[in-house]
Parts: C-alpha cells; sequence; structure tokens
C-alpha cells in the first residue's frame, strides 16, 4: 500500500475511534448513558447484518461459534461501551479515551499469564503505561468514579482482544463484528431498563449524533481498520492505536471546549508511548532470523522422525 494512503486511512480511522467520546458525551443530554449506547449499537449491529447478509458472508454453523459471538458482544460492546458511555458522566472524553486505550497493555499482561512471550521493549511500555496511569489518576484512591468505570471497560476490551484472537481462524470477522455489536446493544438495552432509569429525548440533533455513532464511527472505522490489517503488517497498524486517545483529547477541546491539564498531558505523554511500545512490531532483521530458526528446528524434528 503507498505511503500516502496508508497514512490518511490510519489518521481517518483512528481520528473516529478517539473523536467518538466527544460525540458520545454530546449526546449526554438527550439520552441516558446505557440506554443510548444501546440504540447506537442496534442500529449499526442491524445495518451491518444486513450488509454482510446480502453479501453472504459465512455465518457461525454451530451453538458454540455463537456461543463465542454472544461472548465477545457481551464484553466488547456491552463492556467496553457500557463502561464508556457511563464513564463520560463524571469524566472527560479526553481522559476518558486515553484510559480506554490502556487495554493493549493490559493486553500484554493477561496473556503473558497463558504463555505467550513478548519481547522487552513491550514489557518497557506496560511498565511506561501504568506509570502514565497513575500520574493521570494523580495517585488519589477514589479519585472519580468514572476513572474506575473507564478502566474497567479497558480490562473488557484486552479481555475481548484475546477471545478474537481465539475465534479468528472460524469466523468470518464481519459477520463477528456484526452479530456482536446487535447482540451486546440487546443485552445493554436489557441492563438498562432492569438497572438504569432510562429516557430518551428524540430529536433532530439526537438522530444526527446517533448516525454518526452507527455509520461512521462503528461501520466506517471498523471497515478502515480491517483492511488496513489485512493489507499490512498488523503490528505496524497497531502500533498507530496512540493515536486515537490523541483525537480523543482534541476532539474534546474542539468540540466541547474542555481543558487540558498539565496532569492529563504528561500522564496521557507516558500511557501513548507505552500503546506504542507494546504495539512495535519486530525489526525485519529480527523477524526473518527468527523464522529462519523456526524452519530449521522443524527440519531437524522431521528428521528425527
Amino acid at each position: 500500500m503507498k505511503r500516502l494512503k496508508f497514512t490518511i486511512l490510519i489518521i481517518l480511522t483512528t481520528a473516529l475511534m478517539g473523536s467518538a467520546f466527544s460525540v458520545i458525551k454530546m449526546g449526554d443530554m438527550y439520552a441516558s448513558p446505557l440506554m443510548f449506547a444501546a440504540i447506537r449499537f442496534i442500529l449499526a449491529g442491524l445495518l451491518l447484518s444486513l450488509i454482510v447478509g446480502l453479501m453472504r458472508m459465512p455465518h457461525p454453523k454451530h451453538s458454540s461459534e455463537w456461543f463465542y459471538v454472544a461472548l465477545i458482544g457481551f464484553f466488547q460492546t456491552t463492556g467496553v461501551f457500557g463502561a464508556i458511555f457511563l464513564s463520560l458522566r463524571t469524566i472527560s472524553a479526553g481522559e476518558s479515551s486515553i484510559l480506554i486505550f490502556v487495554n493493549p497493555i493490559l493486553v500484554v499482561l493477561f496473556s503473558a499469564f497463558i504463555g505467550i512471550k513478548y519481547r522487552l521493549i513491550q514489557w518497557i511500555g506496560v511498565v511506561v503505561g501504568f506509570i502514565g496511569v497513575v500520574i493521570l489518576i494523580g495517585f488519589h484512591p477514589y479519585y472519580q468514579v468514572g476513572v474506575w468505570i473507564a478502566l474497567s471497560g479497558a480490562v473488557f476490551w484486552a479481555i475481548t482482544t484475546l477471545l478474537v484472537k481465539r475465534v479468528a481462524g472460524f469466523i468470518n470477522i464481519w459477520v463477528l463484528t456484526a452479530y456482536q455489536m446487535l447482540i451486546g446493544g440487546i443485552l445493554l438495552l436489557f441492563i438498562s431498563e432492569i438497572f438504569g432509569h432510562p429516557h430518551i429525548v428524540f430529536n433532530f440533533s439526537f438522530a444526527l449524533i446517533v448516525l454518526w455513532l452507527a455509520i461512521m464511527s462503528s461501520i466506517v472505522q471498523f471497515g478502515i481498520w480491517f483492511y488496513l490489517i489485512q493489507k499490512n503488517n498488523p503490528g505496524k497498524v497497531s502500533s498507530f492505536l496512540f493515536l486515537a486517545p490523541l483525537f480523543g483529547v482534541l476532539s474534546g477541546l474542539i468540540l466541547l471546549s474542555e481543558p487540558v491539564t498539565l496532569q492529563m498531558i504528561i500522564g496521557g505523554f507516558f500511557i501513548l508511548t507505552g500503546i506504542f511500545l507494546v504495539n512495535r512490531p519486530e525489526s525485519r532483521r529480527i523477524s526473518s532470523k527468527k523464522t529462519e530458526m523456526e524452519e530449521k528446528a522443524e527440519m531437524e524434528t522431521e528428521g528425527n522422525l
């Protein structure tokens, strides 16, 4: 892929990711958080389900596969975005976006417990990222409830990442995205009705916000991201995730006039650096050497057999 095209697309998809936090906060005045999130993802899920159906993409055939789709819907859409929508009630869009995107750092920690090995530079990224979290929280154990809600969303996202890696080989990623959004949205609606105090003021402004979130910040954003991963080295693409919380802060400043504090700048810098380090791809030289060693080991194993 040409560098200019790659640059434009990576900026567009991360800008959509990051700016969604400010757009969500703009819609908070019209609906309760969980009801708002439910409407967004039910609409996005229905639209994308229609698309994958018309394109006759392969759907899960076994109940176990549908179970994984539902489980991912619970963690990704219900857990992550439920946390995002709730956190924005008490903290800024910039703070929420920075904390939610701690998830790549948590992925390293969680997957290390199941035996996946990481390079030193990635562990340095974990340490740097957590220093940023401590700075952003400000050493206060009861800072704001929104901080802990946002961090719980990052935990849900990290768990989702590990689940998606497990099923990516046998479930079409577009079909998975469509139905996990739809299932997660229905769960959000159910939780909103049971535990929340659902209310909605439906008008033209709210309709525009929901359509933007459902189409641009869901379907278009996912489409560009998956396209970039398919056409490029996934490690290279993921290394640009640090741009998303940066756009979250900038959109909060531009759209909502949110203040950017020194604490937020320093904490955010450490977190974004940590995200970059944990997602940094191996150099071609190291990667090719590792491939040669693996091929040599395979040949020796076959010779022994």
